[in-house]
């Protein structure tokens, strides 16, 4: 990684870790949960955070809180992009995303982030998300957690002259696209966690080999190690009609891909720390699900993280 690089992230990581006028908690009061008092047959922290790897968990923000999230993706650790020439990836940058979230209410949260885009197809995106929590695990009649989730994202990069190409954007809708999402978990003992995510995603501007709606199937794991690490696996399948998407490489292979990654998390006091491997290159539910086309069997793979740091008014 170069200098500048080094010097990009030195003041957000003093940023994020420098003590401020805000409620000093553990995490894991800081997502919706319930308390021993009030509701103590609801079952707490399905996952740990608001998003599993590169897409969202079925945890809301509490009321009030608000998170600073710096999201980081380095390039390929292999493959003909990877390996020691580029330090293994950490000498690129695939996608960087900074955000803010908050908790309206302990059920009700939204969100808007900037992300610097993957080029493939875009660049310099704006997205915003909400997200309510419909029902909650309980050890009494509810079975599982639910939750609802509405993004959407907007490229103002600039347009391409060439028409052929997704980027040329011409109508300024063109720029948009937009994804819903129901996300369902189950918590199974103290240890681990299971979610399914059905999602829709809708571009408006797509290539014609292409569907402008798409749908997807995800799955995530969450095995707690201890109760301040786990481990976690997520997967989106793309289910796309035999007529489209079947683009091949110049090697053979198809030009789309699912995304897959695999993450080590760490809770700590008001942080949550992800540290991950996958795929995908870009964020959000717009950009992940429709547009990953590296291999995992090739070594297009890479390392990323997010930090995610957590205030509340006393």
């Amino acid at each position: 990684m170069n200098l500048k690089k080094i010097g990009f992230f030195i003041p957000l990581i003093v940023a994020i870790n420098f003590p401020v006028s805000a409620q000093e908690e553990e995490t894991d009061t800081l997502v919706e949960t319930s308390t021993e008092e009030t509701v103590p047959d609801k079952v707490d922290a399905t996952f740990h955070s608001t998003r599993i790897i590169s897409g969202h968990s079925v945890e809301t923000l509490r009321k009030g809180v608000l998170e600073f999230r710096v999201e980081h993706r380095f390039g390929d650790i292999a493959g003909d992009e990877g390996g020691v020439q580029s330090w293994f990836g950490f000498d690129n940058s695939a996608d960087i995303r900074l955000a803010f979230e908050y908790g309206v209410t302990d059920k009700f949260m939204v969100g808007l982030g900037r992300s610097k885009g993957t080029g493939e197809p875009y660049r310099s995106l704006v997205d915003g998300f909400a997200k309510y929590r419909v029902f909650h695990q309980d050890r009494k009649g509810m079975p599982i957690s639910l939750a609802v989730l509405g993004t959407t994202s907007y490229s103002y990069m600039k347009a391409s002259d060439d028409l052929s190409l997704v980027s040329s954007f011409p109508k300024t809708s063109n720029r948009l696209a937009y994804s819903l999402q129901l996300n369902v978990a189950r918590k199974f003992a103290d240890k681990v966690s299971v979610a399914l995510m059905p999602t829709m995603v809708h571009r408006n501007l797509v290539t014609a080999d292409d569907v402008n709606t798409l749908f997807a199937m995800g799955g995530a794991l969450r095995w707690a190690i201890t109760p301040r690490f786990g481990v976690m696996l997520e997967y989106y399948h793309c289910l796309a009609d035999d007529d489209f998407r079947q683009t091949k490489t110049a090697e053979g292979d198809n030009l789309y891909q699912n995304s897959l990654g695999i993450a080590f998390e760490w809770i700590t006091f008001g942080h949550n720390f992800t540290l991950y491997l996958t795929n995908s290159r870009g964020f959000g539910e717009t950009q992940f699900i429709t547009n990953t086309y590296d291999q995992w069997q090739k070594g297009q793979f890479r390392f990323g993280f997010c930090i995610g740091r957590k205030f509340e008014r006393e």
